[in-house]
């Protein structure tokens, strides 16, 4: 529906994203600037893809997502509110939702972060293990070590 259209919130049914293994499928959405799928379940591959790809897939039960529909086609132009910081849906006039979500799916949404981001988060635990193994284990980094000269 046009009125709809540019909404960056898609309310769905059970199940969603199932048979839906490819990335593509959160790049999809993300082009028709949907950037938070509400339904009562998710494919798995789908889900984890959502978190992976920065798509905030929220949870609700069967009734809750049924009455945020009705709330909408009662109220043309009524906002939904996703809040995952609080993790909580609000719409005006009724109380806010609860949502679950891992604590670090949580961090990684809020923050933006893709697999690379995360691993450089922990750049400094790395060096001190790569020191520390070079320190422990020398005869595996021999060949690395040796100049140009003493390898032939």
């Amino acid at each position: 529906q046009g009125r709809f259209r540019g909404a960056p919130i898609l309310l769905a049914g059970h199940n969603f994203g199932c048979g839906s293994s490819r990335e593509t499928a959160v790049w999809s959405l993300q082009a028709l600037a949907i950037r938070c799928v509400i339904a009562p379940s998710f494919g798995d591959i789908f889900f984890n893809n959502s978190i992976n790809y920065g798509l905030l897939p929220v949870v609700l039960s069967a009734e809750r997502v049924d009455a945020l529909l009705a709330a909408l086609a009662a109220q043309p132009g009524m906002q939904i509110e996703v809040d995952l910081q609080a993790q909580q849906v609000r719409v005006p006039g009724a109380e806010p939702a609860s949502f679950a979500i891992a604590a670090h799916a949580k961090h990684r949404l809020l923050h933006g972060l893709d697999e690379i981001a995360l691993t450089l988060e922990r750049e400094a635990e790395i060096a001190a293990y790569e020191a520390r193994r070079r320190r422990e284990r020398p005869w595996l980094f021999a060949d690395l070590d040796a100049s140009p000269k003493e390898s032939g």
